[in-house]
């Protein structure tokens, strides 16, 4: 995020200070900040006023994938109406802060968003959008967006999305019947087919109260096909500092590479039970770069190679 800030010109060590922090301190990842430092953060931000449309300005900062499990999920569907379902479906993967229903009518096509303030619902537009557009090669123009509450600049936010901007007493967006069926150009039945049965699986077990290491395992296992499962990143997303994950594994009697090496031979296991699936790509689901390796790691786990294990299934 100050990363984000910073590109867009902010002063983000007068927004570190308002906040009371320290950049050594952010480094160290010394845990998430409290409300009230959230607080101030933004509220320098909203002070030095250098940018209108923020949410906008972020959402063109973000890249695809930067979300994994859910990013190559919708963008492996088949259509624009597949995606867009189960973003819906799977959204709470990533954020409960946030949350939006199809609706489907025989004119037109409505993301209604019931849940979310108006810096995360214009944010979320803008992201859902741009990166649909790219996923259509540009072909995916909605009809119109709709606010309860104004974004800063409508003429700039309408000239980035593409579409007129309307205030009204819903917020989301609307498509055509022919945009909803628009095809998506990675579109891949076999990958969208194991990425849901993983989603399926984690928002199962989203609910219960699973243990810690549940909680890590959920999170990594969303984070093994782009190979970002560093503790820091994984730490960040539990809002928890590292040394604080690594003090709650050991008390329920694991070390983080253990957890993340166990990931990993869980979602192998799985994984290649679907014999669509070449060993290569199984290897790049679960985050290894070079199949040699991937071999190797499952013959300490198992004993035995890969195409012996799916042998014996």
């Amino acid at each position: 995020m100050l990363k984000a800030f910073e590109r867009l010109g902010f002063d983000s060590a007068a927004m570190i200070a308002a906040a009371g922090l320290t950049s050594p301190k952010l480094a160290e990842g010394e845990g998430p900040l409290s409300p009230e430092q959230c607080e101030r953060f933004f509220g320098e931000a909203c002070r030095q006023r250098l940018v209108p449309n923020l949410p906008l300005r972020l959402a063109r900062e973000v890249p695809l994938g930067s979300y994994p499990l859910l990013d190559y999920l919708v963008l492996s569907s088949a259509t624009v109406a597949d995606g867009i379902r189960r973003l819906c479906r799977y959204f709470s993967l990533v954020s409960e802060a946030i949350a939006f229903d199809v609706e489907e009518h025989s004119d037109a096509i409505r993301l209604v968003y019931s849940r979310g303030s108006d810096f995360a619902v214009q944010y979320s537009i803008a992201l859902t959008v741009l990166h649909l557009r790219r996923e259509t090669n540009q072909r995916l123009v909605p009809e119109y967006v709709t606010f309860q509450h104004s974004p800063d600049d409508p003429d700039e936010y309408a000239q980035v999305i593409g579409c007129p901007v309307r205030l009204a007493g819903w917020t989301g967006l609307a498509l055509s019947p022919a945009t909803w069926q628009l095809p998506m150009r990675r579109g891949d039945p076999v990958l969208c087919q194991v990425l849901e049965q993983q989603a399926s699986s984690l928002l199962e077990r989203q609910g219960g109260d699973d243990g810690f290491v549940r909680q890590v395992r959920r999170v990594l296992a969303g984070r093994l096909t782009s190979g970002e499962a560093e503790i820091g990143a994984v730490a960040r997303e539990l809002t928890i500092t590292p040394r604080t994950l690594q003090r709650r594994l050991s008390a329920e009697g694991w070390s983080y590479r253990a957890v993340v090496e166990d990931t990993r031979r869980r979602a192998a296991a799985h994984y290649l039970s679907n014999r669509s699936l070449s060993i290569a790509e199984v290897s790049y689901l679960v985050g290894f770069s070079d199949v040699a390796a991937f071999h190797r790691a499952f013959r300490r786990w198992h004993g035995r190679t890969p195409t012996e294990f799916r042998a014996s299934l």
